[in-house]
């Protein structure tokens, strides 16, 4: 081949190589996110009413969001444009505090661009549900491990690490000798833990027995003893293998009767000669595969003031922004109605006063400093009597909650939304947004 073929072959080459012309717009600037594209979502930002990004913005954000496409119009979470419902309000949140914010959708094919790309920014917003990347076909294990990567450098709000310790069953384990826990909260890592600790539980109170996999309410067993004859203070006693049990699985409130022994060699080994006749859906045996493949259970106590609601402590960063009661309807995971209080309710004064005590000592137990708070978690507290604090957490969540206001578009289009609800929702990003730029800045 002659010196002129071999240039023309480099220019064929060279060209085929070059990215196609950058999309322009809001989402796509100032970081040219162009080629991360997917066609379920509409970029338009005069249509999703995304505002300009500022001409010099003070740090370059990027929120990442997913598409579960195993799931009808990307999951109950999307609005009719394909971003999650609260997206759009988020990016405003940052732009309106002087920062640049955009959507940015991972995919599996597009792992590698997708965390080039991210590195180009300077911090990081995950707003991606447990599940949804491995329903998309992705494994989420490698998105996570990419992530905190990022991490390394930059801000990534919340780490992956920081919402698999939150979001853990035994995460109350953790906490169980603060002032929030209960000493009686237990994890069960192999047949033998549970063997050993729930004859003591359960001969002290009412629990609530809970496998680490599964999904609604599966697996999930409230348990009292059929005598109702507790002892006083926990360790004093153990039930007895023929104690019988009534329980009650969750996920569709059938009850069963079985003694101790029986109800742990079904968690153990699921139906044998020992375990008795269950009707359960389920087929027990919780503890297959080891910890590893997630074979543990909790063990917690029942709080019968359940019944009076749960108040969700929601908190940007190391500030309570506002307390979420939710009282249940026919049971937890049926409807719910919900009051807003202001953070500085005087009903919930003296557990915010130790809340905000106790965020640096709650990170520390969950084995994380403060450099992986998120920006958005909340405490639920469930009301309790006979304790040292007035309410104990029931769990802690910092996977994707949804600002109130914003919540009411699922399924539709923002424009659907009252004003009142968009004030609401864009109120709550705004705040958000200023607590970055406090991180950011400090």
């Amino acid at each position: 081949m002659d010196e002129e073929a071999r240039k023309k072959v480099a220019a064929a080459l060279e060209a085929s190589a070059a990215p196609a012309a950058a999309k322009t717009g809001a989402a796509f600037g100032p970081v040219d996110t162009s080629a991360l594209t997917i066609d379920t979502v509409e970029y338009d930002a005069a249509k999703i009413g995304l505002q300009d990004q500022p001409a010099e913005p003070k740090f370059k954000i990027g929120l990442v969001g997913t598409y579960d496409t195993s799931k009808e119009k990307g999951g109950s979470d999307k609005l009719t444009n394909g971003h999650r419902f609260d997206t759009i309000g988020i990016c405003n949140g940052f732009i309106n505090a002087g920062m640049s914010c955009q959507p940015v959708y991972y995919t599996p094919d597009n792992h590698d661009a997708f965390f080039e790309t991210l590195k180009q920014f300077d911090g990081v917003i995950v707003r991606v549900n447990p599940g949804q990347v491995k329903g998309m076909g992705g494994d989420q294990k490698k998105f996570d491990d990419a992530m905190m990567g990022i991490a390394a450098s930059k801000p990534v709000w919340p780490q992956p690490a920081i919402m698999e310790s939150m979001g853990a069953k035994d995460a109350l384990c953790c906490i169980k000798d603060m002032a929030f826990g209960l000493t009686d909260t237990l994890g069960y890592y192999n047949p033998e833990d549970m063997k050993e600790g729930f004859p003591k539980t359960i001969a002290f109170q009412p629990r609530v027995v809970k496998q680490n996999r599964g999904s609604a309410g599966e697996g999930i067993w409230i348990v009292k003893l059929k005598s109702g004859e507790y002892c006083s203070t926990y360790g004093e006693k153990s039930a007895a293998d023929d104690d019988m049990l009534i329980l009650t699985e969750a996920n569709d409130s059938h009850v069963e009767e079985h003694t101790v022994a029986e109800f742990i060699e079904f968690c153990v080994n699921s139906r044998t000669d020992k375990s008795g006749e269950w009707k359960s859906l389920g087929t027990g045996k919780y503890f297959e595969g080891g910890r590893e493949a997630g074979g543990q259970m909790v063990d917690q106590r029942f709080l019968p003031r359940i019944e009076e609601g749960e108040a969700r402590f929601m908190m940007i960063g190391k500030e309570l922004y506002r307390i979420e009661h939710y009282k249940y309807l026919g049971g937890v995971g049926g409807e719910t109605v919900t009051t807003m209080y202001p953070p500085d309710a005087p009903e919930f004064a003296e557990t915010k006063e130790k809340l905000l005590t106790e965020i640096e000592p709650i990170m520390k137990a969950l084995g994380k400093d403060m450099s992986a708070l998120p920006l958005l978690w909340a405490a639920d507290f469930i009301p309790i009597d006979n304790h040292s604090t007035p309410y104990v957490v029931g769990e802690f969540n910092c996977s994707c909650l949804g600002l109130a206001g914003y919540l009411n578009a699922r399924g539709k289009d923002i424009e659907s939304l009252s004003q009142e609800d968009k004030d609401m929702g864009q109120g709550m990003a705004n705040k958000i947004a200023e607590a970055a730029l406090a991180a950011l800045t400090g």
